[in-house]
């Protein structure tokens, strides 16, 4: 991509609960700046974005005492563009300060609406997939008198959940593997190899584990909706 045209981007992300997907980096490499909505889950995926570009985070519910300077609400300005930024849409104050765009995330679900002139904007989530919801991002581009938002898709949805099909005892088993790998660090697809179930499965599985913290293997199950196809 041209300088020229990496000068007017912005890459808009949310709930990346400990993963920075490349197809993410790639795009925030084709961007001038960031803005991250929340939910990073630990000051390593910073460290990852903060090698590519500058940009702009607060804190979002499930990020714990590491994040305890991180802002929750943030007011600031991108290629002349004024945002403000929360991770729970239900926190922005109703007497918001002149902006135009408002960035907010926490949902996993894309969401970009126009009151006036001014875009609410949640760029979904681009970490691990949640059940069958696409994975996804935005881009704002500055224009000469205006801007645009682009979704940026990095995964499509599910049209059905991949659930391995197991007695509930070894779905315990099965679960509690998965969450041992993923504390040794392994990534998804050698997890997924490992214990003979697709990626997208163990990701789920884990994505759960993080953003439920406490959460027993059977609530895990129960968040999945497995109960209703395993094996009796």
């Amino acid at each position: 991509m041209e300088e020229t045209a990496r000068n007017k981007r912005i890459a808009v992300i949310s709930d990346t609960h400990n993963l920075l997907r490349k197809e993410v980096r790639e795009v925030l490499s084709s961007c001038c700046a960031a803005v991250h909505a929340g939910d990073i889950s630990s000051p390593e995926v910073l460290e990852e974005i903060e090698k590519i570009l500058p940009f702009y985070t607060v804190r979002g519910n499930n990020d714990k005492e590491w994040a305890k300077d991180l802002p929750q609400e943030l007011y600031f300005e991108l290629l002349g563009l004024k945002f403000y930024m929360t991770h729970k849409k239900k926190d922005v104050p109703k007497e918001l300060k002149p902006v135009d765009l408002v960035i907010y995330g926490h949902s996993h679900k894309y969401e970009e609406t126009w009151k006036e002139d001014v875009c609410w904007l949640n760029p979904g989530s681009c970490g691990p997939r949640r059940f069958h919801q696409p994975v996804t991002m935005a881009v704002v581009s500055r224009e000469e008198q205006s801007f645009s938002v682009e979704r940026v898709d990095i995964l499509p949805e599910m049209k059905q959940e991949v659930i391995p099909d197991v007695k509930e005892k070894d779905m315990e088993k099965l679960m509690d593997g998965i969450l041992k790998d993923m504390q040794k660090g392994l990534d998804m697809e050698k997890i997924g190899k490992k214990h003979h179930v697709p990626s997208r499965f163990a990701e789920q599985v884990c994505r759960i584990y993080m953003t439920h913290p406490g959460v027993t293997v059977q609530g895990i199950m129960d968040k999945m909706e497995v109960n209703a196809r395993v094996m009796k």
